[in-house]
C-alpha cells in the first residue's frame, strides 16, 4: 500500500469514527482532499505534511485522553486544504471548506463546528490553556521545528520554494518576522509531550534560521 492509500484508508477510519453514516460514502472527501494536498504550487505543505501531521497526533493523543481524536483528525486533513501562498486566508478557506464537507458527510454539527475552530486556530498556533483538542493539532502542525538540522534544513527550503515567486530580501524579512514571533511565544508546545520533547530543539532551530536570516 502506498502512501496515498494508506491516507485514504486513515481518512475512511477517522470519517466512520466521527460519526459518518454508513450510507455515506466518504471516498471522494479523501481523494478530492488528496488531490488538494498535491497541488503543484506545494513545496512543504504536501501530503507528506499532512501524514507527518497526523503521526504526531497519534504521539500525543497518548497522553491527551480528554481531546476529540476524531475532531482533531479532521481538522489535521482540511487545516491546509486550501494552500496559497499569495493569499492570507488559506485558514479562512479552508475552515469554510471543512464545515461544508463535514455537513455533507453527515457530521454532527457540534464536531463540525470543532474541526472549524480549530483549522482556524493554525492561524496563530496560539491554543488558550485547556484547549486540549487546540494542543494536540498546534503542536502536532509545529514539530516539524523540532526536526534534526539537516530536515530542518530541507523544511526552510521548502518553504522558500513555496514562496518563490517573492524576492529574496522580501522573503527574509516575512520569514524573519514570522521566526521572532513563534520564538517570542512563551511556549512554542503545549502539550507534556510536546514541551518535554520538542520545545528545546525547535528554539535552537527557529534561533539558527532566524541568525542565518539577519546576519
Amino acid at each position: 500500500m502506498d502512501s496515498a492509500d494508506r491516507l485514504r484508508s486513515r481518512w475512511l477510519a477517522t470519517a466512520a469514527s466521527a460519526g459518518a453514516p454508513a450510507d455515506r460514502d466518504a471516498g471522494p472527501y479523501a481523494d478530492r482532499l488528496l488531490a488538494a494536498w498535491s497541488e503543484p504550487q506545494r513545496r512543504y505543505h504536501t501530503t507528506a505534511h499532512l501524514a507527518d501531521v497526523l503521526a504526531r497526533i497519534d504521539v500525543l493523543s497518548a497522553d491527551a485522553p480528554a481531546a476529540d481524536r476524531a475532531a482533531v483528525e479532521l481538522a489535521a486533513w482540511f487545516h491546509d486544504a486550501v494552500y496559497r501562498p499569495d493569499r492570507s486566508e488559506n485558514e479562512e478557506r479552508s475552515a469554510a471548506l471543512a464545515e461544508r464537507a463535514l455537513r455533507e458527510l453527515g457530521i454532527a454539527e457540534d464536531r463540525t463546528a470543532e474541526v472549524a475552530r480549530l483549522v482556524r486556530l493554525t492561524t496563530t498556533h496560539d491554543p488558550a490553556p485547556g484547549d486540549t483538542n487546540g494542543e494536540v493539532l498546534c503542536d502536532a502542525d509545529l514539530a516539524v521545528l523540532a526536526a534534526d538540522p539537516d530536515a530542518y534544513a530541507a523544511y526552510a527550503a521548502a518553504v522558500r520554494a513555496e514562496y518563490g515567486f517573492v524576492p529574496d530580501d522580501a522573503f527574509r524579512a516575512g520569514r524573519a518576522a514570522v521566526l521572532r514571533q513563534l520564538l517570542d511565544l512563551p511556549r512554542l508546545f503545549r502539550t507534556p509531550y510536546g514541551a518535554a520533547h520538542w520545545e528545546a530543539p525547535a528554539r535552537r532551530n527557529l534561533t539558527a534560521e532566524l541568525a542565518a536570516l539577519t546576519g
